[in-house]
């Protein structure tokens, strides 16, 4: 059975331009795959704490000799990698906070990136073990940061979550980039007409 797990991080909700993009990707693919899965992860309605020292130590301790101490930390890192490694595809919602992603997305790539679950190393060389998985970052911006615009080079998104999905083996990315959200909060603005073009793009990516 195919899986599709969702992934949202703005904290707007129903004013959110990466939700409404998820939210279209998810009924787009549940249309092809009517008999398939969707696992959805709202990174704002999920408790998410920094790494601290006995995150750390819990990670690094051998499972057979985990404390039941060492369980507890790790429980929602273990479920949040559950979730990933369940699914076929990916579609993450991201908003542009300060030039990259929101809190509330880094905190879930720190407890979701793990040694011996999520990246090994063989050799010396880290090996990534979320293998033969596809991921699309719809991405919403209050300025344009596409390729050759004025504002590119302030972009820090799509070349940290590319390296990222990479380093834990996911090679196969696709951005969409809704850039521009800013011209929303004009006096008549017309939000279907700005969407639409993002929402076509997100169309093509859903087989």
């Amino acid at each position: 059975m195919p899986t599709l797990l969702r992934v949202d991080s703005s904290p707007m909700f129903q004013n959110s331009v990466s939700r409404q993009l998820t939210e279209e990707f998810v009924q787009r693919w549940k249309a092809l795959h009517p008999d398939a899965r969707v696992i959805s992860r709202d990174l704002n309605q999920t408790q998410l704490v920094p790494v601290t020292a006995q995150w750390v130590l819990a990670a690094y301790t051998p499972e057979e000799r985990r404390s039941p101490e060492h369980k507890q930390i790790l429980e929602l890192s273990d479920t949040l990698i559950a979730e990933l490694e369940a699914a076929d595809e990916y579609v993450i919602g991201v908003p542009m906070h300060n030039f990259s992603i929101p809190s509330t997305a880094k905190l879930w790539i720190d407890l979701i990136a793990r040694v011996g679950k999520t990246f090994t190393y063989a050799e010396g060389k880290p090996k990534g073990l979320l293998e033969r998985k596809k991921a699309t970052f719809l991405v919403a911006s209050g300025q344009k940061y596409d390729a050759g615009s004025p504002f590119a080079a302030l972009n820090f998104i799509e070349p940290y979550l590319r390296a990222v999905s990479a380093f834990l083996g996911v090679t196969q990315t696709i951005f969409i980039n809704a850039g521009g959200t800013a011209s929303l909060r004009s006096a008549g603005a017309d939000r279907a007409a700005f969407l639409q073009p993002f929402v076509e793009a997100v169309s093509t990516q859903v087989v």
